[in-house]
């Protein structure tokens, strides 16, 4: 009997592509096997992002590309799910303007993706499975099965949900409140992971550091990441995203403590300015923020430190964007992730009168990657001669006669395939020779 074969289309962060791992596995449980090409499948399924207007529009221009599938394989079925169709008018724009379409879920619906399958496969008409979390708060289901992309390296969702609502973030609506794993499924999943070979263990969440804050039992996530570094094995272990307002010297004291730890930290600080920080409903000073990143610098020396910045936010002054700068040039970021303010329906920045005209922003974000450009290379340029640990990722995607592998700062080097080349997912030791603002370049060692 011939196998029905899947498509997976991942947009956005960790977490979708975690979900999207549990999405497969579900699916391959029920006789379904992926495949990297779209034209054979016989199931099309699209986990999307909302996050930013961007990564919508690139989803419904993708989903939009399908109709001529549907039309050569009348039996093809085309799903979407995910966080922007957890929004009720994105749900509508689906509903209405791409007919060919066969169902929808949201995000707490991906525990009930096999029934959802069921229902799709038997149905003769299109069908939406989308609860906002009033309806249905979501719950944590254990014991999913999860086809994972690799075999060396692991996502772990150890909470979901966000409880901040910044004023700019749709993420509280469309992924609901936290909502935490406990303790010991979490610590059986990542042992599992670490006896099977896996070298890399990201830990996930919309906001880790309110980890257990809402178990019966509260279990503050310093405690769950000392104890999961006490696993027998040769792995590291990250996590993502901390809200600074959370992060505590205590987290810090115990990726200190422990090699296991990957010694980097991502951190979104978002503006540097006190009043744009209120005006978002951050809840910290960039002092307050300043005084952590000094503390880190202090207990893990050679730290790599990225962030998230958000470049023309309603009512953002030439004032308020030198803070930024100053806030960069005191943090010394290693990397940095920067947006362009993307008004998000439903949450209150979306009013705010008082926008950015766009060649402002334009403009600040020019600056902005220029400094970050010079401040990497000269971060990257302290590494020069040193012989790093790094993990490898396999072929270079930029240059076919390079490996790529991540220092434990998450830095990324490229590195000439030696005589007998590592296999991904093995740790090896690169000497510093070449330092560029997104990368390094590295001779082998060992």
């Amino acid at each position: 009997m011939k196998k029905k074969l899947i498509y997976i289309n991942t947009f956005g962060c960790q977490q979708n592509e975690a979900d999207s791992e549990t999405l497969l596995g579900i699916a391959e449980k029920r006789g379904y096997e992926a495949t990297p090409h779209m034209e054979e499948a016989d199931l099309i399924l699209f986990n999307t992002c909302a996050v930013r207007e961007h990564a919508e529009l690139k989803a419904l221009s993708t989903t939009g590309q399908l109709k001529h599938l549907k039309e050569k394989k009348k039996s093809l079925k085309i799903g979407v799910c995910g966080c922007m169709v957890q929004q009720e008018h994105r749900k509508e724009d689906i509903k209405q303007k791409y007919p060919y379409v066969d169902f929808v879920f949201g995000t707490n619906k991906i525990a009930d993706f096999d029934r959802i399958l069921s229902e799709v496969e038997k149905a003769k008409k299109r069908l939406f499975f989308v609860e906002s979390y009033e309806e249905n708060p979501g719950r944590i289901v254990e014991g999913l099965p999860v086809s994972r992309r690799y075999p060396y390296r692991a996502y772990v969702s150890i909470m979901s949900g966000c409880n901040n609502f910044c004023t700019y973030c749709i993420v509280p609506y469309v992924r609901g409140r936290e909502r935490s794993r406990a303790p010991e499924a979490v610590y059986a999943e990542v042992e599992g992971l670490v006896k099977a070979g896996c070298r890399e263990i990201t830990l996930l969440g919309q906001n880790v550091n309110s980890y257990g804050k809402d178990l019966a039992e509260p279990y503050p996530f310093p405690r769950l990441l000392r104890r999961l570094c006490e696993i027998e094995g040769d792995f590291v272990i990250k996590f993502m995203t901390s809200h600074p307002k959370d992060a505590t010297r205590e987290l810090i004291d115990v990726m200190a403590a422990s090699p296991k730890c990957e010694r980097h930290f991502h951190l979104p600080l978002q503006s540097g300015s006190d009043g744009i920080l209120k005006r978002m409903n951050r809840r910290y000073r960039f002092e307050d923020y300043y005084a952590l990143v000094e503390y880190m610098k202090e207990k893990i020396p050679g730290i790599s430190l990225t962030t998230d910045l958000i470049v023309g936010f309603p009512g953002e002054t030439e004032e308020d964007f030198e803070a930024t700068l100053e806030a960069m040039r005191r943090c010394r970021f290693d990397g940095v992730f920067s947006f362009v303010y993307s008004p998000r329906k439903g949450t209150p920045a979306a009013e705010y009168p008082d926008r950015v005209p766009d060649e402002v922003t334009k403009d600040r974000m020019a600056r902005l990657l220029a400094l970050q450009q010079t401040v990497q290379t000269e971060n990257n340029a302290r590494l020069l001669g040193k012989t790093l640990r790094c993990l490898c990722e396999g072929p270079s995607k930029t240059d076919a006669a390079f490996l790529s592998a991540r220092t434990d700062g998450g830095r990324l080097v490229h590195f000439p395939i030696p005589e007998n080349p590592p296999r991904e997912g093995d740790f090896v030791h690169l000497k510093m020779s070449e330092a560029r603002a997104i990368m390094l370049i590295g001779e082998f060692v060992s």
